[in-house]
């Protein structure tokens, strides 16, 4: 019974050791599980990204008014020299254009108009949008008519005693904003792309506070899902970016693993293939109707009848039939052109021809000759 915990101790230390060692490899396997997927959902943000900011055009521009007049008349009044006007580069930076090929886009100015007297008197006025290219050709112009909201004297003086304080303590001011829509669907084109518009407001006595130029983009089709449902969009891209390229991971894998998800074909059978050395490809070509069969090569073997019918050697057996085949061939050939030959110059000599030898290896007998009677000429 001394000896009895030893052997339990071994199998429990060898135990402890299988165990350990699979559990390292399931610690391992899951590392690496969860870095490959961490990676996986990276790209794929980084890939719908790219997408969205290359395929997205620019959904909103607001760019600043300044509008410019003349001062070099001697007006003593409230009228300007001349049209308030005001030039406007439609490119990013220099660099990138705002509107983008194809796509429409709403275009209006806003204008902070105090509530003063003249603006009052006002009434209508003009505003005009010319939009022209690189080379200061006109594609697009736009005139819309605008005037100040109108508000009765009672409503300014209640709206003053409300908001007293707040226009006292400088929260509030006495203005309207303005609204003008000078493009409802404005559509740029690839040919003669915008780079800048000219904005002129056709009245001498207005008065403003400043103007905003607004560019909206009407987006439809895909666009329109990508910009209205930004998180439904961004979860759908992700998770079939994440989805297509653990595909091509998995596939990968089998094929570094496996060798290949099909079988292939064995070693041996593309070599013959390559080559052209296959037994089904050894055999004889059909020869055209009236020819013969052709004739050997020139460092082919000639094997006579007598050797073709003492050997005794099998072929190997991928080829038996091109082997036979070549043999009888030979053996045909050999008996066509050499036996004849040999007949004649018997005959003439006046010997006997040896008969080749049977398929047991004896050789028969030799034919008598028959006698070849010459023909005698008698006189008379």
């Amino acid at each position: 019974m001394a000896g009895g915990p030893a052997p339990l101790l071994q199998w429990a230390q060898e135990v402890g050791s299988v165990l350990l060692l699979r559990v390292r490899r399931a610690v391992l396997q899951t590392a690496i599980l969860l870095c490959a997927a961490l990676l996986l959902l990276w790209v794929s943000v980084f890939l719908y990204g790219s997408f969205y900011y290359s395929y997205m055009p620019t959904v909103s521009f607001v760019s600043p008014v300044h509008y410019s007049f003349r001062t070099d008349c001697s007006s003593s009044g409230p009228e300007l020299c001349s049209f308030p006007t005001a030039n406007i580069s439609l490119v990013k930076e220099n660099r990138d254009k705002v509107m983008m090929y194809g796509q429409l886009y709403r275009i209006s100015l806003e204008l902070e108009l105090p509530e003063s007297p003249v603006n009052q008197e006002l009434g209508m006025f003009m505003v005009a949008m010319t939009c022209y290219t690189k080379g200061g050709r006109t594609v697009a112009s736009s005139a819309r008519a605008a005037m100040l909201h109108y508000r009765s004297g009672l409503l300014r003086t209640l709206d003053t005693l409300v908001f007293a304080g707040f226009f006292l303590s400088g929260f509030a001011e006495q203005k309207q904003t303005v609204e003008v829509e000078l493009y409802s669907d404005y559509r740029e084109d690839s040919y003669a792309p915008t780079v800048g518009a000219v904005l002129e407001i056709q009245t001498k006595r207005i008065q403003l506070y400043g103007a905003q130029l607004r560019i909206h983009a009407h987006f439809t089709g895909l666009r329109y899902l990508l910009y209205n449902f930004p998180v439904t969009s961004a979860l759908l891209g992700v998770a079939s970016n994440f989805v297509f390229l653990s595909v091509i991971v998995l596939f990968s894998y089998l094929q570094w693993v496996w060798g290949s998800v099909w079988p292939r074909e064995p070693l041996a059978a593309q070599t013959s293939r390559r080559d052209g050395t296959g037994p089904r490809q050894r055999r004889e070509e059909p020869t055209a109707p009236g020819r013969g069969p052709s004739p050997p090569p020139e460092d082919a073997e000639v094997i006579g009848p007598a050797e073709a019918a003492v050997s005794t050697e099998e072929p190997e057996i991928g080829e038996a039939d091109a082997e036979f085949e070549s043999v009888d061939d030979s053996s045909l050939l050999a008996e066509t052109r050499f036996a004849p030959e040999e007949e004649e110059t018997a005959a003439e000599e006046g010997e006997t021809p040896t008969p080749p030898p049977a398929e047991d290896g004896t050789v028969l007998p030799a034919p008598v000759p028959a006698l070849r009677q010459r023909p005698t000429c008698s006189s008379s």
